[in-house]
């Protein structure tokens, strides 16, 4: 295994549908987890649902919230390449990249503890919160722990200013690459991007 140096930001200069994918679940999680232990332990159960839904987007690519989010004109950075039928969003399954990871990670982390706290102790709720925090804080500053861990691990991202994949043209100025199959139109952005 080689160990990687630096950090690991994901970009910041607007607001793609992954990014509020992640604002969107933190919220929900500070919520669910608040009204857990302030009105009943039942309201974990929000939790356990977003847990569910980050497994399942990481291993189909379909993400319910990331729909939503495309009717109302956000557009993905992690988006499947090939369009999808109804133009519905898919995140990109074709290998385990550094962002999928996260899904599954932050899956299995948050179903078990809203578990826990149902089953065991109010104080899983601390771990939950702590999760949900973290992801408001990575949607809003792009930095976050986990994804660094991988990083440094060896995982390799996608969503990085240099080579950003997919469904993105001149407008967003992070990438050569457009699924879409848009050309920059200043060649000097391109210059000023890479260096």
């Amino acid at each position: 295994m080689t160990f990687r140096k630096g950090v690991y930001i994901v970009p910041t200069t607007r607001w793609y549908i992954e990014r509020t994918v992640w604002l969107i679940a933190g919220i929900v999680l500070l919520a669910s987890s608040a009204l857990a232990l302030f009105v009943n332990r039942l309201w974990i159960l929000g939790v356990t649902a977003t847990g569910l839904v980050s497994i399942n987007v990481a291993f189909t690519g379909f993400c319910p919230v990331g729909n939503v989010l495309r009717l109302f004109g956000f557009t993905p950075m992690l988006g499947s390449a090939t369009p999808k039928r109804w133009n519905l969003y898919f995140m990109q399954t074709d290998r385990w990249y550094l962002e999928r990871r996260i899904y599954v990670a932050v899956g299995f982390n948050i179903s078990t503890a809203s578990l826990l706290m149902l089953t065991y102790s109010a104080w899983w709720s601390a771990f939950t919160i702590f999760v949900g925090g973290a992801m408001v804080w990575f949607a809003a500053t792009g930095f976050c722990v986990m994804a660094n861990a991988l990083y440094f691990l060896g995982a390799e991202p996608r969503l990085t200013p240099e080579t950003a994949p997919s469904a993105r043209c001149e407008e967003c100025g992070l990438s050569q690459v457009c699924v879409g199959g848009h050309k920059h139109k200043d060649a000097r952005a391109l210059v000023l991007l890479n260096g």
